[in-house]
């Protein structure tokens, strides 16, 4: 087994992730690269993208959700993330086999029986046909309207989009342009979804291209906080027994694409600075407990309440401190990083908001 320091896997995570270097391709291409794009934020989701481009073009996000190369709807860890439309199908399906809906525990909290959401399905899939763009509220009143079933009328309105999340998992509809302050939604309008063998092997493969070396347990959390079957996982990792090799990373063991371990092996230390934004995918691909990215006294600075993940400092591939930008800049640093390196890279990012 191949061994190698975090220093030198993190600096070929960062070269995986654009971020030494920048790429020159669309914002397509950074978001398939990195596996998907967390959204809860639309500010953040742009960002992520420019930082990771080198000539970034203000709006390229929306412009690529109006011409159909990214897709915006809720995925991994039932959050909103932005997609590439033609892979989105193998991420949702992957997704949607926690089948949470079927629990008791989740027909307790949220009403609606398999059936029941079966036929709201068809009603969203009704309502939005044509090319129709309907508000939360008005897809909640078709919804209940068409199905008959004042009762989910309540957790319809929820802002945590519970009841809506198993319908996008299912292909049925996406985010559309916001109105205002309004989200909308619209048919996805996607490839249809592939088996799941072929959707496992999709997802862990884009996974561990851009957050490798790393483990089943990350990857497990990264997807859905391991609320799936233990016997899912290893059944798609099997599948996978001939392209992911393992190597060892200060001691752990590891996993790593087969294709990418030479090219891994002779990555340099990382260095250099770059500023993130909230809401990273090099932090959130990770996860926010990794104490070789994060350290663990300082995880709270990061991980915040209400699942808030806070824009960061990287020095030499790792979380060196936490920025926010309500006034100015304001870089919090935890160790000490050369101000030549930070500066040009504040620079960098305060022309990017």
């Amino acid at each position: 087994m191949e061994s190698l320091s975090w220093s030198r896997a993190l600096a070929w995570r960062m070269r995986r992730q654009f971020l030494d270097p920048a790429s020159d391709g669309p914002a397509v291409d950074v978001v398939r690269r990195l596996a998907g794009v967390q959204a809860q934020v639309a500010s953040a989701a742009e960002l992520a993208v420019s930082v990771r481009r080198t000539s970034p073009e203000p709006g390229e996000v929306s412009r690529a959700l109006e011409d159909g190369g990214l897709v915006k709807t809720w995925a991994m860890r039932g959050t909103l993330h932005l997609l590439p439309a033609d892979e989105a199908p193998a991420y949702l399906a992957l997704c949607a086999t926690v089948r949470n809906w079927e629990k008791a525990s989740w027909r307790k909290a949220f009403g609606p029986t398999p059936a029941e959401l079966e036929a709201m399905a068809s009603a969203a899939t009704d309502a939005l046909a044509g090319g129709v763009l309907l508000t939360r509220e008005e897809l909640s009143a078709e919804i209940v309207e068409r199905t008959r079933s004042e009762h989910l009328a309540e957790a319809l309105g929820s802002g945590w989009g519970a009841l809506l999340k198993p319908l996008a998992w299912w292909g049925v509809l996406c985010f559309g342009p916001s109105q205002g302050n309004r989200v909308t939604f619209r048919a996805a309008d996607l490839p249809a979804p592939p088996p799941v063998e072929e959707a496992a092997r999709t997802v862990i493969r884009a996974y561990f291209g851009a957050h490798g070396p790393a483990t089943v347990e990350a990857f497990d959390a990264w997807l859905m906080r391991k609320i799936h079957r233990r016997k899912d996982l290893k059944s798609w990792f099997a599948l996978m027994d001939d392209e992911l090799t393992p190597v060892e990373v200060d001691g752990t063991p590891m996993l790593v694409l087969a294709e990418h371990l030479d090219e891994l092996l002779d990555t340099g230390p990382a260095t250099g600075v770059r500023m993130l934004g909230g809401f990273d995918q090099y932090v959130l691909g990770a996860g926010t407990n990794a104490e070789y990215l994060i350290p663990a006294e300082r995880r709270g600075e990061v991980s915040r309440a209400a699942g808030w993940i806070s824009p960061v400092v990287l020095h030499e591939g790792t979380v060196a401190g936490t920025w926010d930008a309500k006034d100015g800049v304001d870089v919090t640093l935890w160790r000490d990083v050369p101000a030549e390196l930070l500066d040009p890279e504040v620079a960098r990012v305060s022309a990017l908001l």
